[in-house]
């Protein structure tokens, strides 16, 4: 629909919806008001000044826009389209830091045009304090907004530095790193077997005597607005819930959000697991610990679905040949489950998505989180399927022209990476993080490995996908096509991917510090150099541009399967200094002649290497107080659907 910054907005269908029952929809529409009801936390939580800034920004688009469409001024207009660009990438990023690097970025337009824009704007309208002028909320807000020494980093994992303190989300006040780490020394039984997430739903601040004390994010605690709608929501979607199964589990839910209680996340999250009947389905709660760089906290997140009946065979084979690839996997036999349990898989058709999957979404999710809960109950493994769709329909096919080194690559990616990607995905998923035990007695990897965790958590379960793309067993489940070449075209991808084209996602100077892109350099760079003595990928210059061309599949594949033995080793066993060495030794530090050349080629290309959505909208047809059906309809406009947002789900107040 649009590209401004490096970002691309686009939209996706949601296929199927018309032919569910009315109920069925009905349910939907309770679980999207859900979803959004917590679209405020999302904010607070990245930083404590993002609701703020957003409903500043909301104040005064309206007169950025008069000046923007009706100036006859070019240097008015060139102002406010740099501040309506601004405004834009605080909505895609939930915040003033980028969604992907977590850096703050800073308007292109003048702190004069931001203070004209201020004062254009009636002051009713503006995000002020009881008692505050104008002029001193000016003063207090244009630092924020323009000083890139206020706040530089969301999330810091920068080795040797006091991740709490350099870090700006809003998990933490007034503490440092080893106050942090040593309250939850105190507070955590590493005997437990059954252990609660601990610090995952509350902001751990100091009381008035210095002591340190958790704020429950809950429906009478902090984000109480936003929760108890939250709630409301769920209550009407449970009052109609397809399957006692999934009753209980929205129920379950319910309870965690009135109470706080983490007892009840982990009921909730069992209960979910063992619904498997159900055709829709909800996300919902504080999911994944990215945000905090201790792997505490986590950020509030939903996605509602249903299943993709027809495209679910595919996952679904995988997933009930789970024992098969966990018995077979060359991970060390006392790192393996010897009964894997309760692996549901599915494709789903996404409906909307709210906190931080949106507006950039996964593609693919594997819950509950906790290790335990996984090993006696089982997990739930999803393929966001019309997501996955609408990111191929739009994806940019000069990056293959730009960077695969010759004809054949490139044939292969067309024909057969569609499918690469679907299945590196389901199995990343299905069997990777589902695989694997810890040692009896080690803690969870946020305890052992540190701000280290999630990247080799995502490394193992792409080494676990990358390892059986090639196996003969899934030409046997008939998810795969014989011949090889799916699992080459992935192969490629995935090192070219690793070794250069992420790095357009970095400015020059930087280092690699997303948990993800870590993740697949570290696999990458470390497979380059364990295989460089027989050239098992090579490093080509041709023109002065630089290849990576994989030679030979078949070692790459056993380096892989030596890679995942050891990533699970240390996991398993939470060797700290170990799993620190392969990042910090192949994840992190970049070489910056080539992405100097990496940076030069990709600009030629004019492509926006990041993408999100406008959503869908339900809305809901209502006869005699009763509704009788759920329409869809798709916004085309995406400042005019955050600015909707922004008033329908107004929830929490600008400070928490």
């Amino acid at each position: 629909m649009e590209q401004f910054a490096d970002l691309r907005i686009l939209r996706y269908q949601v296929p199927g919806f018309e032919t569910l029952e009315p109920r069925q929809k009905e349910l939907l529409y309770y679980l999207y008001e859900a979803a959004l009801s917590g679209r405020d936390i999302i904010y607070d939580q990245n930083y404590k000044h993002n609701l703020r800034v957003r409903r500043t920004l909301e104040a005064v688009w309206q007169a950025n826009e008069e000046r923007r469409t009706a100036s006859t001024n070019q240097q008015q207009i060139d102002q406010a389209t740099k501040f309506a660009t601004y405004a834009k990438r605080v909505w895609f990023s939930n915040g003033i830091h980028h969604h992907y690097s977590t850096r703050k970025f800073l308007p292109e337009c003048t702190p004069a045009y931001f203070k004209e824009l201020i004062f254009a704007t009636d002051p009713k309208q503006l995000p002020l304090e009881p008692g505050e002028s104008v002029t001193k909320f000016l003063a207090t807000m244009t630092p924020i907004l323009f000083d890139p020494n206020v706040a530089p980093k969301r999330v810091n994992q920068e080795a040797g530095k006091d991740l709490v303190k350099t870090s700006a989300n809003n998990f933490y006040e007034g503490l440092t790193q080893t106050e942090v780490e040593a309250y939850y020394r105190k507070k955590i039984n590493r005997q437990d077997p059954q252990p609660i997430s601990y610090g995952l739903n509350s902001k751990l601040v100091k009381d008035k005597q210095n002591r340190i004390t958790e704020r429950t994010w809950r429906t009478e605690g902090m984000y109480g607005r936003a929760l108890s709608k939250v709630v409301f929501w769920l209550q009407k979607a449970a009052a109609i819930a397809e399957t006692p199964e999934q009753q209980l589990a929205l129920q379950k839910l319910i309870e965690f959000y009135q109470t706080g209680d983490l007892k009840k996340w982990d009921e909730y999250n069992i209960a979910w697991v063992h619904d498997t009947h159900s055709r829709t389905d909800v996300v919902n709660g504080f999911i994944e610990v990215y945000g905090d760089p201790l792997g505490y906290r986590a950020s509030y997140e939903s996605v509602v679905s249903f299943k993709d009946l027809e495209a679910t065979k595919r996952i679904q084979a995988i997933g009930d040949e789970a024992q098969w690839f966990e018995d077979n996997s060359p991970i060390k036999p006392e790192h393996k489950k010897k009964n894997v349990i309760g692996i549901t898989a599915k494709v789903i058709t996404t409906v909307v998505e709210a906190g931080d999957a949106a507006p950039n979404t996964p593609i693919g999710i594997n819950l509950p989180n906790a290790s335990w809960i996984r090993k006696e109950h089982g997990s739930k493994s999803v393929n966001l399927g019309n997501i996955v769709d609408a990111y191929g329909a739009a994806d940019a096919g000069g990056m293959l022209d730009e960077f695969a080194f010759d004809d054949a690559e490139k044939q292969r990616a067309r024909q057969y990476a569609g499918l690469a990607g679907k299945l590196h995905t389901d199995m990343h998923e299905v069997i990777g993080h589902a695989s694997g035990q810890l040692n009896k007695g080690v803690g969870t990897p946020k305890e052992t490995l540190k701000s280290y965790a999630s990247a080799l958590e995502e490394a193992r379960a792409d080494l676990v996908a990358l390892y059986y793309l090639p196996d003969a067993k899934l030409v046997q489940l008939g998810v795969l096509p014989a011949g090889g070449e799916v699992a080459r075209a992935e192969y490629d991808q995935y090192i070219r991917n690793g070794l250069l084209t992420q790095l357009v996602r970095l400015q020059l100077g930087e280092t690699v510090e997303e948990a993800h892109m870590r993740n697949r350099q570290m696999v990458a760079r470390w497979a380059f150099e364990k295989g460089q003595k027989d050239k098992v990928i090579e490093r080509l210059t041709r023109d002065g541009n630089t290849y990576f061309r994989v030679n030979d599949y078949e070692k790459l594949r056993g380096l892989f399967g030596q890679l995942l033995r050891e990533l699970q080793r240390i996991t398993s066993e939470g060797d700290y200094a170990a799993g620190k060495a392969l990042i910090e030794t192949y994840g992190v530090k970049v070489d910056p002649a080539l992405h100097k050349e990496v940076l030069a080629r990709y600009q030629k290309l004019n492509i926006a290497p990041y993408s999100g959505f406008i959503q869908p909208r339900l809305v809901p047809v209502v006869q005699d107080g009763t509704i009788t059906d759920v329409k869809l309809e798709y916004p085309t406009d995406f400042s005019q659907q955050m600015l909707e947002y922004g008033r329908r789900y107004r929830l929490l107040p600008a400070y928490n």
